[in-house]
């Protein structure tokens, strides 16, 4: 309850407080901010809720949850994927908050309804992301150090990008990094979805970049995995 609690509050606080801060400054105004930024709050939303993958895993683990599954007839590495498709919930309910609030705001979809739904790109991501957070709740011994090198990871991530702002009126020296940064090609990738404008180019290497982190980044979880287990 409290889970759902969070997910359904976090984004709603990133919209009111994005939108009517930042617009005025960034767009002229709240609207025409809110029509850029609610893609990139998608981003931020979702990407930041895969850190809960590995907060519960790493719960899990110091609790002894997973020392009952190896008593079960099931692969050993079956807990974990699991745990990992589990959240697809967790991220489905915070699109859908985020989106549903959104709207109510005054955002409206500027594409068609397939386009929209080809929006939910960003759960693949997510996905692959949460191998990544898996991977650090495996590492850490406590809920505290998943949060601090989850955060310490993310945070160049999602705010080098051109998430809540344009660009262009980024320094050259950033602008090189945030054109590289995968978090980038997501977000241009859920705009043009969501709004209008080009698509395909950054959705197909958001997916290249959701395999690349799911090749590397899986099969080390399940090897932690298997060793801590």
């Amino acid at each position: 309850m409290e889970d759902l609690l969070g997910l359904s509050l976090q984004p709603i606080m990133y919209l009111l407080l994005f939108t009517y801060v930042f617009g005025g400054a960034i767009a002229g105004g709240t609207h025409r901010y809110l029509q850029f930024s609610l893609p990139g709050i998608l981003v931020l939303s979702v990407v930041f809720a895969t850190l809960g993958t590995g907060l519960m895993l790493n719960q899990d683990i110091a609790t002894g949850v997973f020392d009952r599954f190896r008593s079960l007839p099931i692969a050993r590495w079956a807990p974990l994927a699991g745990a990992v498709l589990g959240d697809m919930v967790r991220y489905t309910i915070s699109v859908a908050v985020t989106l549903g609030f959104g709207m109510i705001l005054g955002f409206r979809v500027g594409t068609t309804a397939l386009a929209a739904i080809a929006g939910c790109l960003l759960l693949l991501f997510a996905v692959a992301m949460c191998w990544f957070s898996a991977l650090i709740g495996l590492l850490t011994k406590t809920p505290q150090g998943v949060q601090w090198f989850g955060f310490l990871a993310m945070f160049p991530l999602v705010f080098g990008s051109n998430l809540l702002v344009p660009l262009a009126t980024m320094p050259g020296w950033l602008q090189a990094f945030v054109k590289v940064n995968p978090i980038t090609y997501l977000t241009e990738a859920e705009r043009g979805l969501l709004t209008g404008g080009p698509a395909a180019t950054p959705a197909v290497r958001s997916l290249l970049w959701a395999l690349g982190i799911f090749v590397v980044f899986a099969p080390l979880a399940v090897r932690v995995y298997r060793r801590r287990t």
